[in-house]
């Protein structure tokens, strides 16, 4: 599979999830909530904090940098599973970094 097919399905994948998420709600017990499940999530005040700069900073909310972060790690396990490598590129095409450990 090439990298563009490979982005294409994960775009058209990733596209599907978010129309379908849906906002965390308060409490500890998981809920159905429109076509989705709702979950409450315990995080230290630091990643909270993160978060929130994160959101603030993508005029976005703690709740879709979360699935955001979870399409991201996806991809890595697709990745790895594929023998590939994760990486962050230039406009050359160079490595920059190799993401690793996940």
């Amino acid at each position: 599979m090439t990298i563009l097919n490979a982005w294409t399905r994960i775009a058209k994948w990733a596209e599907g999830f978010l129309q379908n998420a849906v906002g965390t709600t308060e409490g500890t017990e998981t809920k159905h909530v429109m076509d989705g499940i709702s979950f409450c999530m315990v995080v230290s005040p630091e990643l909270n904090a993160r978060l929130e700069e994160l959101a603030r900073i993508d005029n976005t909310s703690k709740g879709e940098i979360l699935r955001k972060a979870f399409i991201l790690y996806e991809v890595a396990v697709n990745a790895n599973a594929c023998k590939n490598r994760v990486g962050i590129l230039d406009d050359d095409r160079n490595l920059l970094a190799e993401i690793v450990g996940i």
